[in-house]
C-alpha cells in the first residue's frame, strides 16, 4: 500500500483508498483488526492524525468500526444489505437534488430498471406484494389525498413491484431509482399529472403481474415511462418559460 507523498492534502485520502482497497480485495477480511494508528502511521510514513483522517473517512463510508478498551481497536466491518441499501438512497437523492443528472436521464435510468423487474416479478410476486400494490392502488383513488400523500403511495406501489422479483441485487439498483428518483419526479410533475390516469397504469400493471402476464406490465410501465417525461417535459417548459 502506497501514497503519493507530492500532494500532502490528499494523503489521508490516499491511506483511506488504500486500506478500502486491501478490504475490497479480500486481503483483509470482516473483522480483522486493523494495524494501530502508529503502526499505520510508520506504514505509511505521516503523521498519526493523518492516519485518523483516514480512518474517519472509511468509517464514515461504514468499512471500519472502532472499539475501545484494551482489546479495542479499529475492524473491518460486515456492512448489512440495510445499510447499503440506505446509503444508496441518500447519493442517489443527493446526485437528483443537487442537478447533477437531470430529469429526463433519471426517468430513462428508473423506467429502464423497472421493466427488467417486470418478468421477474409476474413469475415471483408473492400475495403480499399484490395486496401492497391494490392497497396503494385504492389509496391512491381516494379524494381529498395530499400531494404527498400520494406521492408516498406511488413509492409504495413501485417498491412493491421491484420487491416482486425477488432479486437483492435488483431491489438494491432500484433503491436509488425508486426511492430517490421517484419522489423527485413526483414533485416535478404532480401539478400537471392525472391521478386517475396515474391509477389507471397502476392498475392495469397489477392485474398483469397478478396474471402473470409479464409482457401486458411491461406495455403499461412502457406506457408510464412516456407519460411521466411527457409531463416533465411540460413541467420544464413552464419552469423556464416563467424564468425567461
Amino acid at each position: 500500500m502506497k501514497t503519493d507523498a507530492s500532494k500532502p492534502q490528499d494523503l489521508s485520502a490516499q491511506i483511506a483508498k488504500a486500506i478500502r482497497d486491501s478490504i475490497l480485495s479480500g486481503e483483509m477480511s470482516v473483522d480483522d483488526r486493523l494495524p494501530s494508528e502508529a503502526e499505520l502511521a510508520d506504514q505509511f510514513e505521516v503523521s498519526r492524525s493523518t492516519v485518523r483522517e483516514a480512518l474517519k473517512r472509511l468509517a464514515a463510508q461504514n468499512l471500519i468500526r472502532t472499539r475501545r478498551g484494551a482489546t479495542g481497536g479499529a475492524f473491518v466491518r460486515h456492512l448489512s444489505y440495510e445499510e447499503a441499501y440506505a446509503n444508496h438512497v441518500t447519493t442517489s437523492t443527493l446526485l437528483l437534488s443537487m442537478n447533477a443528472v437531470d430529469f429526463e436521464t433519471a426517468c430513462e435510468a428508473r423506467f429502464a430498471l423497472e421493466r427488467a423487474c417486470a418478468p421477474l416479478c409476474a413469475a415471483r410476486r408473492s400475495p403480499d406484494h399484490l395486496a401492497t400494490m391494490r392497497a396503494e392502488i385504492h389509496r391512491q383513488a381516494q379524494p381529498g389525498l395530499s400531494d404527498e400523500s400520494f406521492c408516498d403511495s406511488d413509492v409504495a406501489f413501485h417498491r412493491a413491484l421491484v420487491d416482486g422479483a425477488a432479486n437483492p441485487v435488483l431491489s438494491y439498483q432500484l433503491a436509488g431509482a425508486v426511492e430517490a428518483m421517484q419522489p423527485l419526479m413526483n414533485m416535478i410533475t404532480f401539478t400537471a399529472r392525472s391521478r386517475e390516469e396515474i391509477v389507471g397504469l397502476h392498475t392495469r400493471i397489477a392485474d398483469a403481474l397478478e396474471a402473470q402476464d409479464a409482457a401486458a406490465a411491461d406495455t403499461a410501465l412502457a406506457e408510464l415511462a412516456t407519460y411521466t417525461l411527457a409531463l416533465g417535459d411540460q413541467a420544464m417548459s413552464a419552469r423556464r418559460a416563467k424564468q425567461g
